[in-house]
């Protein structure tokens, strides 16, 4: 009788515990976030694996438990990083948390400690504190290769309403199409996916305690004196109180944005393909194109390049600078890390690289890296490159210092170098710190320009090919 009832009970416990496990799976946000992941995961990889960001959370909580359910139907490894800014006193806690929590679900964490300015001159907006740890939080997170491998997508708990309130601010601030598109759910550029966007707070706080979940709450989430929870707190109550979707209309909004922004950039690939090379832009070309129209490619091309988007005004004078200037005139706009130049009525966006002198060894290396940051590769082909025959086995690489002479078309007299890289179009800042070729104290191989005839190697005789890449110019 005592085995019979054991029996039963064992039986009840099971049967409760499929219960639970069917309700897990079948649960809509299982299946919307399972079906996102089935869209998305599409890497090429056997096995994909995901980075989230875990703070601790109501939002990432509920996201990492997703995920783990969700491993039992779709293939993929899941590691989670929590980024201990030390900004509250409460920022152990936090990690320790989240710590806990991973170590429960069977879920490899990092601890990754940044140090954050607290510069009393930062004002209470995106340009602040909040800023500066937002950006110190996608370091870490996309630097950070688990097992040596750099994971397929990293994943952030961005939802709804944080949808709705980057597309006000935005507002607030003139954003553009591309601004007020917001945050996009799948970034494949960045390796960055979002799958909670269609997803409200709400939704999330009620599976949270459905499951009977554990979070933290960050006390900064209610300071006022930040843009976002200034929005958060004081505006969208306001406009709920009249417009009851207003949270998922401004999603939806941004959604809209998002496409038209997509199709812009279709439009600016377009228009910059043939006025596009090497990285720099034709002025003559982009000066055919209405002014909204190039001030479109120019945005693409920026953003290529990972700029920020200058503000209306900024863009107006860039594009006064780039069309009015006299053509030789010098202009040397600095936009975050780079430097808009012109040269030879086409634009440029170029590194501050070092000009110091340098005088290096080539030994048989298959790359020498430039102070600059570009390289020379070396590889042996067949005729073409300087001639091996010649006894190449150790050449000298070092820069300009003015008055060299060449000769690379033996049908042609020697040139002074500075008009070789002239009649090329070669910037004057690249030829500052352009790699110079020498063997046996003799100018052998000069980028963009060749090698020197009588050390070029025939049609069918061994050569050594030597090519400068450059980072940025």
């Amino acid at each position: 009788m005592a085995n019979s009832k054991k029996s039963l009970k064992n039986s009840a416990f099971l049967n409760r515990k499929a219960k639970r496990e069917t309700e897990t799976l079948t649960h809509p946000l299982s299946l919307q976030l399972n079906a996102f992941l089935d869209r998305n995961l599409q890497t090429g990889d056997l096995k994909p694996t995901l980075l989230l960001a875990l703070s601790g959370g109501l939002d990432s909580i509920v996201l990492l438990h997703l995920l783990v359910e969700a491993r039992v139907a779709i293939p993929f490894t899941l590691h989670a990083m929590h980024v201990h800014h030390g900004l509250s006193a409460n920022a152990d806690t936090w990690a320790e948390f989240c710590a806990t929590q991973c170590q429960q679900l069977d879920v490899p964490l990092q601890i990754v400690h940044v140090n954050v300015a607290k510069n009393p001159e930062y004002k209470n907006s995106e340009q602040g504190i909040e800023a500066e740890a937002r950006q110190l939080r996608y370091n870490a997170l996309f630097t950070y290769t688990p097992n040596g491998q750099v994971p397929s997508f990293v994943v952030t708990a961005h939802h709804q309403d944080d949808q709705a309130e980057t597309l006000m601010l935005q507002l607030f601030r003139g954003g553009g199409v591309k601004g007020l598109s917001s945050m996009a759910a799948v970034d494949k550029a960045r390796r960055l996916l979002r799958p909670l966007l269609d997803v409200s707070r709400q939704s999330l706080q009620a599976y949270a305690e459905s499951r009977h979940l554990k979070w933290c709450d960050d006390e900064s989430n209610d300071n006022t004196q930040y843009d976002r929870n200034f929005v958060r707190h004081e505006v969208m109550p306001v406009l709920e109180s009249r417009f009851e979707s207003v949270k998922s209309v401004l999603a939806r909004t941004a959604s809209h944005m998002a496409e038209a922004s997509e199709l812009l950039e279709i439009l600016a690939a377009q228009d910059a393909e043939k006025m596009l090379s090497d990285n720099s832009l034709s002025l003559q070309m982009l000066g055919q194109l209405s002014i909204a129209r190039a001030k479109n490619v120019l945005r693409w091309w920026f953003a290529r390049n990972r700029l920020a988007m200058p503000a209306a005004e900024h863009l107006n004078e860039i594009v006064d600078q780039l069309f009015s200037a006299r053509k030789d005139a010098d202009i040397n706009i600095k936009l975050q890390h780079l430097y808009l130049r012109k040269y030879q009525d086409r634009a440029y966006l170029c590194e501050d690289k070092t000009t110091e002198p340098f005088d290096m060894v080539w030994n048989g290396e298959p790359e020498l890296i430039m102070p600059s940051g570009g390289k020379l590769i070396f590889k042996q082909v067949i005729g073409a490159g300087l001639s091996l025959k010649q006894g190449v086995t150790k050449l000298r690489i070092t820069n300009r210092e003015g008055g060299e002479r060449f000769k690379p078309d033996a049908s042609r007299p020697t040139r002074t170098l500075k008009y070789l890289l002239q009649e090329v179009n070669m910037p004057p800042w690249q030829r500052m710190y352009m790699p110079l070729v020498y063997w046996e104290d003799k100018l052998a191989y000069v980028p963009g320009i060749g090698v020197a005839c009588e050390l070029q190697a025939q049609t069918n005789e061994l050569g050594l090919e030597v090519c400068w890449q450059d980072s940025v110019h």
